[in-house]
């Protein structure tokens, strides 16, 4: 199904052209045609919102909702969580726990901070992480958590590593006739979380970070840090993870993460956001050691 959307008196964004995928090797095929004119459109929650802002001009939009086949969510048989792209934000954060598999509470957690209820229930998990914003939680839990993607095109099917995902600012190794299929969790982390400070309740993050400790025994033993809104990407900090491997305390370990060169055009601004590194990353040290 194809029409065309003129801008009018209460239509914000630039013209375009609609198209409705019927399926996915079909909507990959269209996007090969339409070239780098076009976009896939999921939920909207971040794209139509870029487009009402004339931050973005697709002059094609290729409707992949339809997608059924990529809707799911469950534990693989190799112990790792997968995620169809097309899963909402709200699905993950209402999943019954024989669903989203023992270990995997941390994922659930974290969808409380994203946006309202609204946009949890229409924005999807492959939307989230195809648009690559640096503060957005998906990503965050993706970099942390060593996450897997998967994506099909005309050519098949590619799999990547989340640490080689992310270029930049909304940028990603994604081709133009490329589809986000399935996200992969490899492993639980039962000792996992995410925090963040925004503004306001539902706003994007100014920062957010994650941790994900190794316990053994009832002591931390390492663990990995990761934080978002301090570069182009959400980005591991080997610093506090070396704290954390050498035995020292969540408040130093902190401390080192917050060394992590901030984004923002004035000093001011830079130490504000370490600043909030520092407390946040604490934060989720001793949340996750509580679970």
């Amino acid at each position: 199904m194809s029409g065309t959307v003129r801008q009018g008196k209460n239509v914000k964004p630039a013209p375009f052209r609609y198209h409705r995928a019927r399926d996915l090797e079909g909507a990959t095929a269209l996007l090969a045609e339409l070239g780098d004119d076009a976009k896939v459109l999921a939920g909207g929650q971040s794209l139509v919102a870029m487009m009402n802002f004339r931050l973005a001009r697709p002059a094609h939009l290729v409707d992949i909702a339809g997608l059924r086949e990529l809707d799911r969510l469950g534990v693989g048989a190799d112990g790792g969580l997968r995620i169809g792209a097309l899963t909402t934000h709200h699905t993950v954060e209402t999943a019954p726990a024989h669903t989203l598999g023992a270990g995997f509470d941390v994922i659930r957690d974290a969808m409380a901070w994203i946006g309202h209820l609204p946009i949890r229930t229409r924005g999807t998990v492959g939307g989230s992480i195809a648009h690559g914003d640096p503060t957005a939680e998906w990503c965050l839990l993706a970099v942390l958590l060593d996450a897997e993607f998967v994506a099909r095109g005309p050519g098949g099917r590619r799999r990547f590593r989340a640490d080689e995902f992310f270029f930049g600012y909304y940028t990603t190794a994604l081709r133009p006739d490329e589809i986000l299929e399935e996200i992969v969790f490899p492993r639980p982390a039962p000792h996992a979380a995410l925090t963040e400070f925004a503004e306001r309740r539902g706003d994007f993050a100014l920062v957010s970070c994650a941790v994900d400790l190794d316990v053994d025994g009832g002591a931390v033993r390492g663990g990995r840090v990761a934080v978002g809104g301090v570069a182009p990407t959400p980005v591991r900090v080997p610093g506090a993870e070396a704290v954390l491997a050498g035995g020292g305390s969540f408040r130093d370990c902190a401390e080192a993460a917050s060394l992590v060169a901030p984004a923002g055009d004035a000093a001011d601004s830079a130490r504000y956001r370490k600043h909030l590194v520092r407390t946040l990353v604490e934060r989720a040290c001793e949340e996750a050691m509580s679970r």
